[in-house]
């Protein structure tokens, strides 16, 4: 599950995700992400953390599936909330294929796009331990 402070969750966050920030998309899902260090939301002179909210329609199976498929998507993103910019807005939408995907190739997707659009720069808790 991911901390209170990391959830997207207001509609204009979302937007701005995913009207300014950059996209890469993959066969199971797409990612926007929104690189920033400002945030109008926040009092003070705090950087605000990074936020991930994630879009899963009824295209993706019924809400049994879905419920699923956003849980594997909320852990995912826990483990590589530290890879990403302080600031960041992170939207996953679920694509329909990612109803009957398994847990590993989610994963090989969100690395994927996440690496196409941060340059190469996501090592989460599982590819640390691909590595050793």
């Amino acid at each position: 599950m991911l901390p209170t402070e990391n959830r997207l969750r207001r509609r204009e966050d979302f937007a701005t995700a995913v009207r300014r920030g950059r996209r890469a998309g993959r066969p199971l899902l797409v990612v926007h992400l929104r690189n920033g260090s400002t945030d109008p939301h926040a009092p003070g002179e705090n950087t605000p953390p990074v936020r991930a909210g994630f879009v899963v329609s009824k295209a993706v199976g019924n809400a049994v599936t879905r419920n699923l498929v956003k849980r594997r998507l909320r852990h995912l993103m826990r483990e590589r909330l530290s890879a990403l910019p302080a600031g960041s807005l992170v939207v996953v939408r679920a694509l329909p294929g990612a109803g009957t995907a398994g847990h590993d190739e989610l994963t090989r997707d969100l690395d994927t796009a996440l690496r196409r659009l941060l340059g190469g720069a996501v090592h989460g808790k599982a590819e640390e331990k691909a590595e050793r």
